[in-house]
Parts: C-alpha cells; structure tokens; sequence
C-alpha cells in the first residue's frame, strides 16, 4: 500500500473504530437474560447436559460472538468502501437506489457492482438466490445509464479464500423461464486487491484495525463480566429446580410456549 493510502486508511479506522467498540459495549449494558434466551435452542443445550453456570456461559459466549461478528462486518464495509473511494472513486449507492448492492466502481473500463460479505461461507440457497436477483435488477437499472459499459456483478468476500473466483448462478424466476448471470467471488487476499491495486492491503489494514484496542477490550470486559453476573443471577432465581439443577421444562415454556390467539384450533384443516 502506498503510504499516502496506508495514513488515509489509518485516520478512517482512527476516527471510526470507535463506533464499533460503543455497539459492542451496547450489546452488553443494554441486554437483559430474555434477550439472550429467546432466539436459542434449549433442546440442544440439554443434549449436552450442562450445568446451570455452564449453561449461561455457553449461551453467552454464541451471543456475543454473533454480535460481535454482525458489527465487525458491518466496520469493515466500511473501511472497504473507503479505500474503493480512494483509489478508483468507487461509492456505495444510496439507500433504495440499487438494492443489495454495497460498492460501484469503475475499472479497466467495466463498471462493477459488489455485494459485500464477511467470509465465503456467508448465505444458503436462498440467499445467494437473493444475490443473484440483485444483481440481475441492478444491471437492468444501470445499464441504460452507461450503455458502453460491461457491468460485472461481484460478491466480495472480506476473509477467507476462494479456488474458482469465476461463478455461474441460476436465478429462477416464477413462471418463466430460469436465467444463468455470470459473476465473480473474490475473497481475502483477492477481494482487498480488486479495490485497491495493492497486493499487501489485505495484511497491510491488520496493524490500523488494533488501534486502542487494548484499551477498548478493558472496558468491554469489564462490562461483560457485570452483564454474565447479572444474567447468571436471573437465570438461577427463574430456571434453577430444587436440587439445584436446570428446570428444562420452565426453559422450554419460555422459548417455546404458543403465544398464539388460536393455537390448536383448525388452522391446520
């Protein structure tokens, strides 16, 4: 990266790193035990047996993770587009504009649109169907506004890597014929250099990414170990049984108890 770049990217992560830190203490100050409870699954924690402390500590470690991994991505989107900005004039399109799409730019004379995902293994069937349906509508839009251009749909990947970049999808359509759209899956390495022309980005924006974080992850801690204390007291005055164990039964009825007006009526008939 040139060091003109390299001081760019470094202010853009100095001045915005903050923002992913604050998100990540929210995720522990402004959460309660129901938060954390009512999106898992209690079947599979009591294949495993655990105990009540285990339990929580379980379910709390695949909270945050997922927290965590959701607000990074979003973070690092967002140094991507900046460093697109700043090599090729690239911009992410207003919000309606072009569904799905995170990044344009213009490059050896072909006009690209990107979805932006964290790693290769990011979606099912369906969603990379959704992609697809993306990508195809955006073209319909774009190319009426640039009719010499050849736009080229990309699905970058911001970790990871990818043995056959070159893809061909098949997007069905209800009640008309299936279309084949080619596109290109470019990940890690290979996603940080299409939108910079700079082999060493994808390791040369690790050191910028650690600034403060010492710092940060003391106040986070800190916060997360108040935030397990307090759901692990809940969690043990609402779900403990007599013997000290987890009343399965009374964690079950929360998650999965029918809240519905007319739950066993005929609706199935």
């Amino acid at each position: 990266m040139s060091d003109v770049l390299l001081r760019a990217v470094q202010e853009y992560v100095e001045e915005n790193i903050g923002y992913f830190h604050e998100k990540r203490l929210e995720t522990v100050k402004n959460k309660r035990l129901d938060d954390v409870l009512k999106r898992k699954n209690p079947y599979l924690f009591r294949a495993k047996s655990q105990s009540p402390i285990q339990l929580v500590y379980g379910i709390m470690d695949a909270f945050l993770s997922s927290q965590e991994e959701g607000l990074f991505g979003t973070f690092l989107e967002g140094v991507a587009v900046f460093v697109a900005e700043q090599v090729f004039l690239g911009y992410k399109p207003a919000k309606g504009e072009l569904r799905g799409i995170d990044l344009v730019l213009e490059k050896n004379s072909k006009l690209y649109i990107v979805e932006i995902k964290s790693g290769p293994n990011w979606g099912n069937s369906s969603q990379v169907q959704r992609m697809l349906s993306n990508f195809q509508d955006s073209i319909a839009l774009l190319q009426p506004r640039f009719p010499d251009k050849n736009i080229v749909p990309i699905n970058g990947c911001m970790y990871g890597k990818e043995r056959s970049p070159e893809k061909t999808g098949t997007i069905k359509r209800t009640g008309r014929p299936d279309e084949s759209l080619v596109y290109w899956k470019l990940c890690g390495q290979e996603f940080w250099y299409f939108i910079s022309n700079n082999i060493e980005l994808y390791t040369d924006i690790i050191e910028p990414l650690g600034y403060r974080a010492k710092e940060r992850n003391s106040e986070f801690q800190e916060a997360y170990e108040n935030f397990v204390n307090d759901v692990l007291y809940d969690f043990l005055g609402r779900y403990r049984n007599s013997k000290g164990g987890i009343a399965w039964d009374r964690l079950t009825e929360f998650v999965s108890k029918s809240e519905a007006d007319d739950a066993f009526g005929d609706w199935t008939k």
